[in-house]
């Protein structure tokens, strides 16, 4: 794959940049990216198109001089997280909006994807930055969750999710996805919110649950095995302090 000379950064983070090259959104990764992730995440992605969840659709997958590179078609629009940022006084109906969404991708299956709880233990056992007493303790807890097998996002929060120029709303940045329980998507969410904005983080969460007719429990359950699934990832010092509040909760109420 060929970048234009005139691509525009957009984001630059850990092992990838995300380019604009016009009429394409180009994600190219360093040699720190396994091969075998960015198919995976091309892959992904492939299957959800196949469910008819609206996403940028995927163009091509190939070397660039900077490393592999993905390809999908630009979304005209701006992102949610744009919107609530620029217009605080109607967060509430943006993020209504935004749990909408993420419970109509809740709603579909795509029984090729890779399955959450396999995933989720396998991350956990891999820890070495907590002991074996508590990783046995949230296998057990993995063990014990419902098994379900909906479309899971993995990292859905506003920056990913694109207003169209259409008025519809796309989903784009599927390497996470995965097949498994929404809560637990739910759990993710409510994370990566609380990372930033705790009273946003408890509001997501009160109106998911009413809006999934979810006991708020179930996700709460699901918080412990994500934060530990995501200390995986080796995140910067302030956000692993973060996630080791969350894993050192015992049990929620």
């Amino acid at each position: 794959m060929e970048l234009p000379q005139n691509k525009v950064e957009l984001v630059r983070r850990g092992n990838k940049v995300v380019y604009d090259t016009g009429d394409r959104i180009v994600k190219v990764f360093n040699v720190s990216k396994a091969e075998s992730d960015v198919f995976n995440e091309a892959l992904n992605l492939a299957r959800i198109q196949e469910t008819g969840i609206r996403v940028p659709k995927i163009l091509e997958v190939s070397k660039s001089e900077e490393g592999w590179a993905l390809a999908t078609e630009k979304v005209q629009g701006t992102t949610l997280a744009e919107r609530m940022k620029a217009d605080k006084k109607n967060v509430d109906e943006y993020l209504e909006q935004f749990v909408r969404l993420q419970l109509e991708v809740n709603g579909h299956t795509a029984p090729l994807l890779n399955r959450q709880r396999d995933k989720y233990a396998r991350m956990i056992n891999g820890l070495t930055e907590i002991d074996a007493t508590t990783r046995y303790e949230l296998l057990i807890r993995l063990d014990g969750m419902k098994v379900e097998n909906r479309v899971c996002h993995g990292d859905f929060n506003p920056s990913n999710v694109i207003v169209g120029d259409d008025g519809l709303l796309y989903v784009c940045d599927w390497a996470h996805a995965t097949q498994g329980s929404p809560a637990a998507d739910a759990a993710m969410t409510y994370l990566l919110f609380a990372l930033e904005d705790l009273a946003l983080a408890d509001k997501y969460l009160i109106m998911f649950c009413k809006m999934a007719d979810m006991p708020m429990q179930v996700v709460r359950r699901w918080t412990s095995i994500v934060a530990a699934s995501e200390l995986a990832r080796h995140r910067d010092a302030k956000e692993e302090e973060f996630l080791r509040g969350w894993i050192d909760v015992a049990e929620y109420q």
